[in-house]
């Protein structure tokens, strides 16, 4: 009786297909193959400054997804040496002193000197639905169209101060697609200043005149962040009160310390419905980056921002691991209901709950 022919893989006596492949059946190596094709054709895509391809990314980024967030860590891995090459400015301001408007005039003059501006703007979460208008893309319709230009709204979610849990990872994916300006918009509701300006270069806070607050509105903790505050919509009747506020926040800024940038805070005037003062706001933000770079304090705060990044990571990370661990889960239930019946106190429950995790 002739032997039948054998495989090389029905040859080897006593070894499965996994442990020689290292997966559980060919149809499972078939889909690692082609998870690896479409992540190193994302990454392909990005460095190529394809826009398709950078939006499916920040997707991924974003999604609270085990897989995509496995993909995306492989593809912002990829894309970190080609980053850091971009100017990074955030800008604050509170609802309705005209962020959008300014940031699509600003933008329509980066892209008008060559520049590709990439905007990350960050939309207020609904803390009773959790949704989100993510409007600017309809209020800056001229930028969505300019092709040098990249609009991408986002949801606030509930992270802290409002900030998109992933705009750290978005500025890299849009710095490796060759974006020479990132601007980030902040939601603009007092709390998330602190996050943007942790991630940015030049940090340019929008106020208006007459809006009552021109001196005892100012929160000394933003105005020390601040390196140029614009005093916006100076128009009409209008002009003489920006003037005003302008000399007025021009002597503030003169009691607070001098900057470890050694840079002088600037206060100017601009229009951005009408297109004046914009070219200033950009001269001045240059002379910035000039005075950064020279005495190398520029680095210095990347270098900063970066550690204050790994700090964070972990920290949301460990409260990720915490709060989706089951037995924390069932506890922590427990443990609010006894506090609702002054059973116990917020405190004693939070002990309870860390010590199951030792």
């Amino acid at each position: 009786m002739a032997k039948s022919k054998k495989t090389a893989l029905q040859e080897t006596d006593g070894v499965s297909i996994s442990e020689i492949t290292g997966f559980n059946s060919i149809e499972n190596l078939k889909n690692k193959r082609s998870k690896t094709l479409k992540t190193d054709a994302l990454i392909s895509g990005i460095l190529n400054q394809d826009i398709t391809a950078l939006s499916r990314a920040i997707t991924l980024v974003e999604s609270k997804n085990h897989k995509h967030l496995e993909k995306a860590n492989t593809i912002i891995k990829a894309c970190l040496p080609h980053a850091n090459k971009s100017f990074r400015i955030g800008i604050t301001g509170v609802p309705g002193v005209g962020k959008s408007t300014f940031i699509e005039t600003f933008g329509k003059h980066l892209t008008n000197l060559g520049k590709r501006v990439a905007v990350l703007a960050i939309d207020p979460s609904s803390t009773i639905t959790g949704g989100s208008i993510l409007g600017d893309k309809t209020r800056m319709e001229a930028l969505v169209k300019d092709k040098n230009a990249y609009i991408r709204p986002s949801a606030s979610g509930d992270s802290l101060g409002g900030v998109a849990r992933k705009t750290r990872e978005t500025i890299t994916l849009c710095e490796a697609a060759g974006f020479d300006v990132i601007i980030i918009e902040t939601v603009g509701v007092g709390q998330s200043e602190t996050t943007v300006h942790s991630m940015v270069d030049f940090f340019l806070l929008l106020k208006l005149a007459r809006a009552g607050d021109e001196l005892q509105g100012i929160k000394r903790g933003i105005i020390e962040m601040a390196d140029t505050i614009a005093i916006n919509k100076a128009d009409g009747d209008n002009l003489k009160a920006a003037k005003l506020a302008k000399t007025e926040f021009t002597r503030a800024l003169h009691l607070y310390p001098k900057k470890t940038s050694n840079w002088l805070p600037k206060v100017t005037l601009c229009s951005a419905i009408e297109n004046k003062g914009i070219n200033s706001i950009w001269d001045i933000i240059s002379d910035y980056f000039e005075i950064t770079t020279s005495n190398n304090y520029f680095n210095t705060k990347r270098n900063e921002q970066n550690k204050f990044w790994l700090i964070q990571t972990i920290e949301e990370h460990l409260k990720s691991e915490f709060f989706n661990e089951p037995k924390i889960q069932t506890e922590l239930k427990k443990q609010l209901k006894l506090i609702e019946t002054n059973k116990t106190t917020p405190f004693t429950a939070a002990d309870y709950l860390l010590n199951l995790k030792r």
